[in-house]
């Protein structure tokens, strides 16, 4: 199977099984989004949606968190990895929504990066959830998953979301990154994945080549 061959194939089981793909962090508008997205780096979405309820109840916009105190936010962030970090990059995020962008999450890519927390991931998860952008995020189930499948052998996941980018349809793209990162949580899992009732099997390229070893 050609790697063209596999994208088709790919997209198109995704597109008949998993129609309705979606993020699992919870929130109800961009802020809040931007908020859950910073504070999900390296924890779990599981995690962050237990913790997140309190943080908008105190904070609901920008203005609010950009006049909290470092002591005042914590305690509501200590439970998530790096507590410390993400304290002052959520501070630190509000401040600059107020003084840059009206206090409004903004959708170009090189703003979003702009603010203390976000990087191309974040940002391009931003872009894709609230702005239907064509962006695909790469985090380590994507990378994971990607590799797996054979959609890319990008070393970084720069190069993975260049791959992903260049081979799936446009209209797809914000979809992919639900799709490629819910597989992974769920099915293509890093330690004993599903492969024996993964729809995807016919198409991957690590299953094809463990079970050709296996003759």
């Amino acid at each position: 199977m050609t790697r063209k061959e596999r994208y088709r194939a790919v997209v198109e089981w995704f597109s008949e099984n998993v129609p309705a793909a979606k993020s699992e962090l919870h929130y109800d508008n961009a802020f809040q989004l931007l908020v859950a997205v910073i504070l999900s780096a390296q924890c779990t979405d599981k995690r962050v949606n237990m913790t997140t309820p309190a943080i908008f109840e105190k904070y609901p916009d920008p203005a609010s968190m950009a006049a909290a105190s470092f002591e005042e936010l914590y305690p509501l962030v200590k439970s998530i990895s790096y507590p410390n970090s993400k304290t002052a990059h959520l501070i630190g995020m509000a401040e600059k929504l107020i003084s840059d962008f009206d206090g409004q999450v903004p959708s170009d890519m090189d703003a979003l990066q702009s603010l203390p927390g976000v990087g191309q991931k974040t940002a391009s998860v931003i872009a894709s959830i609230v702005y239907n952008q064509p962006k695909i995020a790469v985090d380590t189930h994507v990378f994971r998953v990607s590799h797996r499948l054979g959609l890319s052998d990008g070393k970084t996941p720069e190069a993975v979301q260049k791959d992903l980018e260049g081979n799936i349809p446009v209209a797809k793209r914000a979809i992919s990154h639900h799709w490629l990162i819910l597989h992974g949580r769920y099915t293509c899992t890093a330690r004993n994945p599903k492969c024996a009732s993964c729809g995807l099997a016919p198409s991957c390229r690590q299953f094809a080549k463990e079970n050709s070893s296996s003759l």
